[in-house]
């Protein structure tokens, strides 16, 4: 067993390089296409924007129970359209400033995983493959396999989740190679 403050290093590394990655895959162009705009634009927001739906989450037709779900009525609601998840956000300048230090520390807790479960599999002076090995799986979990339910519940596209699993194994991959590099001897 390896404990968590011989690892702190690796966990910080790991996270600032997992961040320099992202921010490389996303101005290289490789998730240009994952949010494309919907059909007629404007004439959508004249008809969404006067209702004043407030910042949350949504889904478009919501039955209430399952018994609703059930109903000829909910059925037609359904076949008629539209049929949407939606997040709603609020009316600001998107400030990266914010969103870019959460993602940083949601890099460095994945990180903080990582460092307990491989610590906890693997003693001082392990090899670098197992290192590796058990690092890079729990990362990939953390960063491609937890994306896979949108797909499956949310109906999110494939292509999409395709795209942010292969970036999900990137930041596995640089996380894994950093625990093994920097894994006490």
């Amino acid at each position: 067993m390896t404990t968590l403050t011989a690892l702190w290093l690796p966990i910080v590394l790991s996270a600032v390089f997992v961040f320099i990655a992202s921010f490389i895959l996303h101005t290289v162009g490789w998730h240009k296409g994952d949010y494309p705009p919907v059909p007629d634009e404007e004439a959508f927001r004249a008809a969404v924007g006067p209702l004043g739906i407030p910042p949350g989450d949504y889904m478009v037709p919501r039955a209430m129970t399952m018994k609703e779900m059930q109903t000829p009525e909910f059925d037609a609601k359904l076949r008629q359209g539209p049929v949407l998840a939606l997040t709603v956000m609020k009316n600001e300048e998107m400030a990266m400033g914010p969103m870019l230090g959460q993602w940083f520390v949601y890099c460095l807790i994945v990180s903080f995983f990582v460092a307990y479960v491989t610590g906890r599999a693997l003693a001082p002076g392990a090899p670098y493959l197992e290192v590796f090995r058990f690092a890079g799986a729990t990362a990939f979990l953390a960063y491609a396999v937890a994306l896979w339910q949108m797909s499956i519940w949310y109906k999110r596209k494939w292509s999409v989740t395709f795209r942010y699993t292969v970036d999900g194994l990137i930041y596995a991959l640089l996380t894994a190679g950093t625990f093994g590099w920097l894994w006490p001897h």
